[in-house]
């Protein structure tokens, strides 16, 4: 779930997620069932849209159970503000207790998993079919290529 837009009216975007995939019948019937659970409830304040969608290619990471689902997919990672390095790219390793352990720039990093302000996959469009037909398939080293994404730093 992700608000974005203005303050006019913002779009609360939610994203569904199934084995075998998201199509557009699936977004509009949890639209008209969610539509009216959202209205009863007024979970803001001012006007907004709901929007529903799939994860897409760069499906966002965003619990300590996705990093473990995750596990051999590359991905894009950034951190809170006032930490040293803010941005991770590269392969996710494992999960260890609430740390998420990534490889970028050749090197184990340990992230705890509450700095993290965002997280998404990077995929390529096999991965994306292998995820959309509902069988994470976890790439193997065979599998990386030189489009490892590169990594990202930044200073706080």
């Amino acid at each position: 779930m992700e608000l974005i837009g203005g303050r006019r009216r913002p779009i609360l975007r939610l994203s569904i997620d199934k084995p075998g995939g998201v199509g557009a019948d699936d977004c509009a019937l949890a639209s008209v069932r969610l539509g009216p659970v959202f209205d009863a409830s007024d979970p803001m304040s001012t006007a907004y849209e709901l929007e529903l969608s799939s994860p897409g290619i760069e499906r966002p990471v965003q619990r300590l159970e996705d990093f473990q689902r995750f596990v051999g997919f590359r991905a894009r990672i950034r951190m809170e503000e006032g930490l040293p390095r803010r941005r991770y790219a590269g392969r996710l390793l494992r999960v260890e207790g609430d740390d998420v352990i990534v490889e970028a720039d050749g090197t184990e990093h340990v992230l705890a998993f509450a700095s993290i302000d965002s997280a998404h996959l990077v995929l390529d469009l096999d991965e994306y079919q292998q995820l959309a037909d509902g069988a994470p398939s976890v790439p193997t080293d065979a599998d990386a290529s030189s489009d490892e994404p590169s990594s990202d730093q930044e200073s706080p």
